[in-house]
């Protein structure tokens, strides 16, 4: 089964960039199949990480940011594939 691991936060105004940078320095415990960093207006950060694993199954995730660099505490959603199509 893969399940993705979603992670997003927004910025503290002005930071969007250092959110950015934050996020995509940070390494996981171990390899996910893989994984997308995106960006969006008001300074939101989201990353995607897929896994071949139980829904579940404890997976590393990345911390909260330190700091003033969020708004808010950071959002998190786990699903499972219903089914994909190939990558084109």
């Amino acid at each position: 089964m893969t399940v993705a691991l979603m992670w997003e936060a927004r910025a503290a105004a002005g930071r969007g960039e250092e959110l950015l940078a934050w996020a995509r320095t940070r390494r996981l415990a171990r390899e996910p199949l893989r994984r997308e960093t995106f960006r969006a207006p008001q300074d939101r950060v989201l990353v995607i990480t897929w896994w071949d694993a139980a829904y579940d199954a404890e997976l590393p995730e990345l911390p909260e940011p330190t700091g003033e660099l969020v708004t808010r505490v950071v959002h998190r959603w786990r699903f499972e594939t219903v089914d994909a199509e190939p990558e084109r």
